[in-house]
C-alpha cells in the first residue's frame, strides 16, 4: 500500500479570473456532502499562498504577479522534494495551474538522477512564456520553464527587465535545462491551443492524444499508448486540469472551460488506468473554481469523485518506480 500525503496549494495569482484559491475547500465541501473522510483519512500539508498579492499594483504584465510566483515555486517545489524524500506520493490539489513547473522542479530534486515523464491532461498546452504570451496569466506556462524554451523564434513581447530576471530565477528553481525532455511529455484532451504553442509542439514533436483519438480507440488502448511511449522514464508525473472536462456536460466551473472535452467517465477511466500502472509519482488536479459554477458546485464534486477513485486505484497498487 503507498503511503499518499495531500499537498494544498490554494493559489490564484498565475490566473487571469478569481476563486480558484477556494477550489480545494470546495472539494472539501463536495466530499463532506457525499459522506467521505478521505480528507481527514489522508495526510495533509498546505503550502502557504501568496493571495494577497492581488490586491498590489503589478508592474509586470508579460508575467502577471511574477515576482510571488517565483516564492510559490520555491514553497511548492520544496513541499513536493520533502514529501517524496520522506516516502510519500504527493496529491497536489492547486488553484492555478502556474504551480505545476514547482511540482516538476520539486520531483527532479528528489530525484536528480531519474528521467521524469509528465503527462498533461488539459485543454490547454500552457507553453508560453513571457515572451510569447497573448495575457500574461503565468498559469499559461509551466511547460515553457519546464522544457527551458522561451520560444524566441515567435516572439511578441519585450519583456520588463524585472520580469526577465525573475523568470531567470524561476529556470534556477531545479538547477539544470530541461527538467523534462520533449520526448517525455505527453499531452491529452488539448483543443485550445495558440500559433507560438503549435509552433512547440511542431518543433518537438510532442505526443499529444486529442478526445477523439481516445474514443475511437478507447481508454485502455490510450493509457497502454501513452504508457509505452514513456517507458524510458523512471517515474511519472501526472497533471489533471478539471478544463480537460467538457464544460457543457460537466460544469463551467474553471477559469477557462473549453467545450467537446472529457466525460467524467472518460476522464476516471483515463486517471486509473495510467495510476494502475504504479509508475505514477505524483498527482495533481488543479484549476476548480467555485465562484465560476454554473451548476452549484459541480466541478468541485466532479473532481472530487475523480480523487477518490484515483487514491483507491494508488493505494492498492504497489509502486514500480525505477531507480
Amino acid at each position: 500500500m503507498r503511503s499518499l500525503r495531500i499537498l494544498e496549494v490554494k493559489s490564484e495569482i498565475g490566473a487571469g479570473t478569481r476563486g480558484a484559491s477556494l477550489g480545494i475547500d470546495a472539494m472539501k465541501v463536495a466530499a463532506l456532502n457525499a459522506g467521505s473522510m478521505l480528507f481527514s483519512e489522508l495526510p495533509r500539508q498546505e503550502v502557504p499562498p501568496l493571495n494577497d498579492a492581488l490586491y498590489a499594483s503589478d508592474d509586470t504584465p508579460q508575467a502577471k504577479h511574477i515576482e510571488f510566483v517565483q516564492q510559490m515555486y520555491e514553497r511548492v517545489c520544496s513541499a513536493v522534494a520533502q514529501t517524496v524524500e520522506s516516502g510519500e506520493c504527493p496529491l497536489v490539489l492547486a488553484g492555478d495551474h502556474s504551480t505545476a513547473g514547482a511540482t516538476i522542479a520539486g520531483l527532479r530534486t528528489a530525484n536528480p538522477e531519474r528521467r521524469l515523464g509528465v503527462i498533461w491532461i488539459d485543454a490547454h498546452a500552457d507553453l508560453h512564456s513571457p515572451y510569447t504570451t497573448p495575457s500574461g496569466n503565468m498559469h499559461g506556462m509551466p511547460l515553457a520553464l519546464a522544457l527551458g524554451d522561451d520560444n524566441l523564434d515567435h516572439q511578441r513581447n519585450i519583456p520588463a527587465e524585472k520580469t526577465v530576471r525573475l523568470w531567470e530565477k524561476m529556470k534556477q528553481t531545479f538547477p539544470g535545462s530541461p527538467w523534462i525532455l520533449p520526448e517525455d511529455l505527453v499531452f491529452i484532451a488539448l483543443r485550445d491551443v495558440e500559433p507560438e504553442e503549435v509552433h512547440l509542439l511542431q518543433k518537438y514533436q510532442i505526443a499529444s492524444y486529442p478526445v477523439q483519438r481516445l474514443r475511437a480507440h478507447g481508454v485502455p488502448t490510450i493509457a497502454r499508448e501513452i504508457l509505452a511511449h514513456l517507458r524510458q522514464c523512471d517515474l511519472i508525473y501526472l497533471s489533471f486540469d478539471v478544463d480537460s472536462l467538457d464544460c457543457n456536460l460537466v460544469s463551467r466551473g474553471t477559469g477557462t472551460p473549453v467545450p467537446d472535452g472529457l466525460t467524467e467517465q472518460e476522464a476516471a477511466n483515463l486517471l486509473k488506468e495510467l495510476c494502475s500502472s504504479g509508475k505514477i509519482a505524483c498527482l495533481e488536479i488543479v484549476e476548480v473554481n467555485p465562484t465560476l459554477d454554473d451548476k452549484g458546485n459541480k466541478m468541485a464534486e466532479t473532481a472530487f469523485r475523480l480523487l477518490k477513485q484515483v487514491v483507491q486505484v494508488m493505494q492498492s497498487e504497489p509502486a514500480k518506480i525505477a531507480g
